[in-house]
C-alpha cells in the first residue's frame, strides 16, 4: 500500500461520508510511484502556503545546481533522488524546512556545499536539519564500523533534538531501498542488512508502520532474493485459493455490522513475505502451516464503538482463547492503539481482526509523522470521537524514547557502545507492568526488576537491593511478564552490581550501570593513586604540591608533569597510578626533579617519615589496609583467596589496580620474581566490614544424605556456601566436593574445618591453596 494522505479521513465531512461499509485498497496494492520531477513534487505541496512553495522551489534550484552532472548507479540524474525523498516527506505533510532539507540532504556530503551556504540561502533551521543528516566522512576513523557507529550517533542525537531529522532520513533510506537494483551485490547486501538492523526498527519505534513494513520487505528481498521469490509465488497461489474464504468472511462481517447499525470501514490485510518468513523460522513450520496469512482491519468512528464492534465479531465467530489484546487501554511504546482478536472462520481457519478509530489508524500508519499530517483535523477528530477518547500521542511517545537517547549518550562516550544500547531498545517487544501505585510502564520482553528500577529513576536503580513481583520476593534477575505488579526495595548504601549487566535488557539500565561502575572505579583508583604518590614523594623528602587552581606555580608544575606522563590532566595521572598503569616511584622522582628545579629542597622530617614509617623492603610505597570495602582498585586474588589472618602482599598490576595475594601464593611468588618493583605492603585492618571467600575441598562418602550433612555442618559453624562443584564422575564410593565458603577469618575457617572433620560423612577436608 502506497504512502497516502489520510487527513481527510479525520475531518468531520469525511466521517459523515464514511457510510455503513467502506472498502480500503486491495490486498496487493503497490507503493506509489516515486517523484522524479519538480512538477510532480509541486502537486504534493498544496498544503503549504505560496511563500513556502517558493522557498521549496529555491531549495530545488540550489540542489539541482549542486548535483549538476552527477548520476546514480542506474544512470538517472542524481537530482531525481532528492526529489523523490522530498515527495515522501511531502506525503507525510512535514513543514517547509523538512521538505527543503530533503532536497538538500546529500549536498553537504557529496557536493562540497558547506553549512554557512545553506544558512545564507535557506535559513539556519534547514541547515541544522541537513547537518544532522550528513555522515562524518570528513573525519578519519580506524574502521568502517567505527565510522558507521559515529555517524549513527550523530544522526540519532540530532534526531533527539529534532525528530524531522530521522523522518527525512527514513524517507531517504526508503527511496534508496526501492531503487537499489543497479548497485553491486556486496553493497546491496550491506545496505539491506543495515536497514533491517537499524532503520526499520527505528521506523517501528516511532510508529511509522507502513514505512517499517516496506523497509523490512525490501531488505529481505535484497538479502535473500531466492527465498523472497519462492515465498512470493507461494503467497500468490494462496491468495488465489483463499480468495473465496476472504470474500465470504468479509460479506458475513459486513452483514453483521449492518444489522447492528454500526458504521465501519473494513479492509483486507495480508501478511508481508518477510513476516511469513520470520514466522516459519520461529515456529520451524512450512508455508502451508502458517494459517493467518490474511486478516481484516475495521475502522469505526469512535472509541466506544471499538468495543461494540468487538462484541459483534465475537457473536459472529468464536474467538481463539488467549489471542485477544487490548492495545487501546494499554498502548504500545510507540503510541499504537487497537483491539486485536483472532477468530475461527466458518472453514476452521484462524483470522485476525484489528479494530480502531480513525485517529488510532492515523497513528498506526504514520506514527510520529501524524503530528504534522493530521494536526489540521484535530478539532473535527476530537468532536467526533468524543471526550472519552484516549488516543495515544505518538509525539509524546516518541519524545520519551528520543530523550532516553540523550540520557544514554550522557553516560556513553564510546560510539559502538552507544549503538549497542540503542539496538537493544529498538529490537524489544514490550511487556506492560505496573508500579504499586498502578502506573503502567512498558519494558522490553525479558526485562528484569533492575530494568524496572532504572525506568523509574536512575537513583532507584543504583540503590536497588531486592524486588517483589505480585507481592512475592523474587531474585533481581527474574523476568517480568505483562500484568505484573513490581515493587523495588532500595537501601541508601547499596550500589549497582556488575553481574546485573548479564541480565538487564534496556539500554538505559545498561548504560547507567556501566556509567556508575566506571565512575566508581575511577574514584577509588584516584584516591589510591593520590595516597601512593604522596608516600612515594615523601620518600624523596617532599610534600605534594598544592592542587588549588589559584596557585599558578603549582598548576604549572602539574601541567609539566602531565605533559611528561602523557595524561590529559592531574586526575587521569592519579587514576593511572592507582590502576598500576604508572609506577608511583618513577612519577615521584620526576615530580621531585621538577620541584627541585623550582627551588624546593628535601625536608628532614618528611624524609624521616618516608624512610621509617614503612617497611625497608618497599621504601617508597605506603601500607594499604584491607577491610572489605575494596572496590575496583583493590582486589583479592582468586588464585589464593586470602582471608583475614593470612600474611598478605600486594601486587600493583598493569591496569588491574592492587591485587592482594597470600604471602605463600605460588602465583604471587612468580610475579614477584618477574616484577619485584610493583609489590607493596598490605595489611588487614583491625575492623573488617564483611566476610571473605575461600576455597575448601572435602572428600566424602558417596552415600545418601552426605551432601545434606556437609551443608548442615557448615551452617552450624555459621559459614555460608557460595558455590559447590561435585565434578562429573558418578558411581564411585567417594566424591570430592569443591566448596567456596564465606568466612570471617582464619579462626572461623578453622572452626568450620573442625566441624566438617567431626562429621561421619566426611573422610578428609582441607583448604585449597595454589
Amino acid at each position: 500500500m502506497g504512502i497516502r494522505s489520510l487527513a481527510a479521513e479525520l475531518l468531520p465531512s469525511a466521517l459523515q461520508g464514511l457510510g455503513r461499509i467502506t472498502h480500503a485498497p486491495a490486498l496487493d496494492a503497490t507503493p506509489a510511484a516515486n517523484v522524479t520531477t519538480f512538477a510532480a513534487l509541486s502537486e504534493k505541496l498544496g498544503y503549504l502556503s505560496k511563500a513556502d512553495q517558493r522557498q521549496v522551489r529555491e531549495a530545488f534550484k540550489f540542489a539541482d545546481q549542486a548535483h549538476l552532472g552527477q548520476t546514480r548507479h542506474s544512470g538517472e540524474p542524481y537530482i531525481t533522488h532528492p526529489l523523490a525523498v522530498a515527495g515522501l516527506v511531502a506525503d507525510w505533510r512535514l513543514d517547509v524546512q523538512a521538505v527543503m532539507a530533503a532536497l538538500m540532504h546529500d549536498a553537504m556530503e557529496d557536493c562540497n556545499v558547506d553549512k554557512p551556504q545553506i544558512v545564507e540561502r535557506l535559513g539556519a533551521p534547514t541547515a541544522d536539519l541537513v547537518d544532522g543528516l550528513t555522515k562524518l566522512d570528513k573525519l578519519q576513523f580506524n574502521t568502517r564500523e567505527e565510522n558507521q557507529a559515529e555517524s549513527f550517533r550523530k544522526m540519532l542525537l540530532a534526531m533527539a533534538r529534532d525528530v524531522r531529522v530521522i523522518l527525512v532520513k527514513l524517507a531517504d533510506r526508503l527511496h534508496n531501498m526501492r531503487t537499489m537494483g543497479a548497485m553491486p551485490p556486496d553493497k546491496r547486501h550491506r545496505i539491506a542488512r543495515e536497514t533491517l538492523e537499524i532503520y526499520a526498527p527505528i521506523a517501528h519505534r516511532l510508529g511509522l508502520n507502513q514505512t517499517f513494513l516496506e523497509l523490512q520487505e525490501l531488505s529481505f528481498e535484497h538479502l535473500y532474493p531466492w527465498r523472497h521469490a519462492v515465498l512470493g509465488k507461494a503467497l500468490g497461489r494462496a491468495r488465489g485459493t483463499r480468495r473465496n474464504i476472504v470474500e465470504r468472511v468479509q460479506r458475513e462481517v459486513e452483514r453483521a455490522f449492518a444489522t447492528q447499525k454500526i458504521r465501519i470501514r473494513i479492509s483486507g490485510r495480508e501478511k508481508t513475505i518477510y513476516s511469513i518468513y520470520r514466522k516459519m523460522r520461529e515456529k520451524h513450520a512450512g508455508f502451508a502451516e502458517v494459517s493467518d496469512l490474511f486478516g481484516f482491519r475495521i475502522v469505526v468512528p469512535s472509541l466506544p464503538e471499538c468495543y461494540l464492534a468487538l462484541g459483534v465479531l465475537h457473536q459472529l465467530y468464536k474467538p481463539v482463547p488467549g489471542r485477544f489484546k487490548d492495545y487501546i487501554a494499554i498502548p504500545k511504546a510507540n503510541g499504537y492503539q487497537s483491539l486485536h482478536t483472532t477468530l475461527v472462520s466458518p472453514l476452521g481457519t484462524s483470522v485476525e481482526f484489528q479494530l480502531r478509530t480513525e485517529a488510532m489508524h492515523a497513528v498506526a500508519e504514520k506514527g510520529i509523522a501524524a503530528h504534522w499530517l493530521y494536526k489540521s483535523g484535530d478539532k473535527g477528530r476530537e468532536g467526533k470521537e468524543g471526550k472519552g477518547s484516549r488516543t495515544a500521542d505518538p509525539q509524546q511517545m516518541g519524545a520519551l524514547w528520543l530523550q532516553s537517547l540523550v540520557d544514554i549518550q550522557d553516560e556513553t562516550r564510546d560510539a559502538a557502545e552507544f549503538l549497542e544500547h540503542v539496538k537493544i531498545d529498538l529490537y524489544a517487544d514490550a511487556v506492560y507492568v505496573f508500579t504499586p501505585k498502578s502506573k503502567i510502564l512498558a519494558l522490553p520482553r525479558g526485562a528484569t526488576p533492575v530494568d524496572f528500577a532504572y525506568a523509574i529513576h536512575s537513583d532507584v536503580g543504583d540503590h536497588t537491593v531486592a524486588a517483589k513481583i505480585n507481592g512475592e520476593s523474587v531474585a533481581l534477575r527474574t523476568e517480568l511478564h505483562s500484568g505484573d505488579v513490581v515493587e523495588v526495595i532500595t537501601a541508601p548504601g547499596a550500589r549497582p552490581n556488575p553481574a546485573w549487566l548479564g541480565s538487564v535488557r534496556t539500554g538505559r539500565a545498561r548504560s547507567k550501570i556501566r556509567h556508575y561502575l566506571k565512575n566508581m572505579e575511577q574514584d577509588e583508583s584516584h584516591a589510591m593513586g593520590e595516597k601512593m604518590l604522596t608516600q612515594a614523594l615523601r620518600a624523596e623528602g617532599l610534600k605534594m604540591p598544592s592542587i588549588d587552581p589559584a596557585d599558578t606555580d603549582a598548576a604549572s608544575l602539574w601541567q609539566q608533569l602531565t605533559r611528561w606522563s602523557g595524561n590529559r590532566h592531574r586526575g587521569d595521572l592519579m587514576i593511572d597510578i592507582g590502576l598500576g598503569r604508572k609506577i608511583a616511584v618513577i612519577v615521584a622522582k620526576r615530580l621531585a626533579q621538577l620541584m627541585r628545579e623550582r627551588g624546593s629542597r628535601p625536608d628532614a622530617v618528611t624524609l624521616t617519615l618516608g624512610r621509617y614509617a614503612i617497611d625497608d623492603a618497599v621504601p617508597t610505597q605506603s601500607v594499604v589496609f584491607v577491610d572489605g570495602t575494596e572496590g575496583a582498585s583493590v582486589q583479592l586474588a582468586p588464585c589464593c583467596r586470602p582471608i583475614p589472618g593470612d600474611a598478605i602482599v600486594g601486587y600493583l598490576g598493569r591496569g588491574e589496580g592492587l591485587v592482594v595475594h597470600t604471602a605463600e601464593c605460588r602465583t604471587g611468588r612468580r610475579l614477584h620474581e618477574r616484577d619485584s618493583e610493583r609489590w607493596m605492603k598490605v595489611e588487614w585492618a583491625e575492623e573488617l566490614t564483611r566476610s571473605f571467600e575461600t576455597g575448601v575441598m572435602a572428600l566424602v562418602r558417596n552415600t545418601k544424605g552426605a551432601l545434606a550433612q556437609v551443608a548442615s555442618a557448615i551452617a552450624a559453624a555459621e559459614a555460608d556456601i557460595r558455590h559447590l562443584d561435585m565434578g562429573t564422575e558418578t558411581g564411585l564410593e567417594t566424591a570430592e566436593l569443591r566448596l567456596l565458603l564465606s568466612v570471617r577469618d582464619r579462626l572461623h575457617l578453622a572452626d568450620v574445618l573442625r566441624a566438617l572433620r567431626r562429621n561421619p560423612a566426611v573422610l578428609r577436608v582441607w583448604r585449597i591453596k595454589p
